[in-house]
Formats: structure tokens, sequence, C-alpha cells
């Protein structure tokens, strides 16, 4: 599967954000789908994550409350509502395919990546 991630850019903080992240290639509802992010200097870390017929989503403790992650397995398409974010919630944000609906909090269980997209919130 191929993911191409979109929908980055400069916000300032309180506001929203929603990235997009399209798959193509195999079937969309075989995987997992993940959100990850690397902020400046530091190692990538688990944002979000939703199951493959969407039913189940995962959140870190930093943005529960204020990201949601949903699919359209019609559209072969994940999303990622970011509001209320805040200057920490800077980062390159990575989407992720996993075959599986389990280990979904960790990067290296994932079989595709998709390219990152920036996220500045100022403040």
């Amino acid at each position: 599967v191929q993911l191409q991630a979109s929908g980055g850019g400069l916000v300032q903080a309180g506001g929203p954000l929603r990235l997009s992240c399209a798959a193509s290639g195999r079937a969309f509802t075989n995987y997992s789908m993940g959100w990850f992010r690397r902020p400046p200097g530091k190692e990538r870390e688990f944002v979000a994550a939703v199951t493959r017929n969407g039913g189940t989503t995962y959140y870190a403790d930093s943005v529960k409350g204020r990201f949601t992650t949903s699919r359209d397995n019609g559209k072969n398409t994940v999303y990622l509502q970011m509001n209320s974010l805040k200057p920490e919630d800077t980062a390159v944000y990575f989407c992720g395919a996993r075959s599986s609906g389990v280990n979904l909090h960790y990067s290296r269980y994932y079989n595709a990546w998709g390219q990152g997209t920036l996220v500045t919130v100022s403040s």
C-alpha cells in the first residue's frame, strides 16, 4: 500500500487543522491506520490509530479530547482532525498502515508510511 499525507501547514494556537492520508495499492480495508509525529529534535511518537473497520480508535494521552481520527473506506482515506492545537503539537506528522489490529502504538510494526506533512503551531 502507498500512502500520501496532506493537510499540514501553519496554524495559530487554539485553531484547528485536518490532515488526510490517501492510500492506493493493496486493499485499504486490510490495514489499521496510525498517525505518528516527530517533533523538532525528538523521536517519532504515537498520536492516534484506527482499526480496519473504523470501529476502534486509540489516542496518545497528550492529544486525547483534542484530536480525532477517522477513516472513509470508500475513499481509501484516513483523517486526523486536530482541534485546540498547541505549540507543542508542532511536528512532522506521518500516517502509517499496519496489517493487523494490534500493537498500533508502536511504529516498528507498521508496514508502510506516508511521506510526512509538517504542522507548525504558532503561539
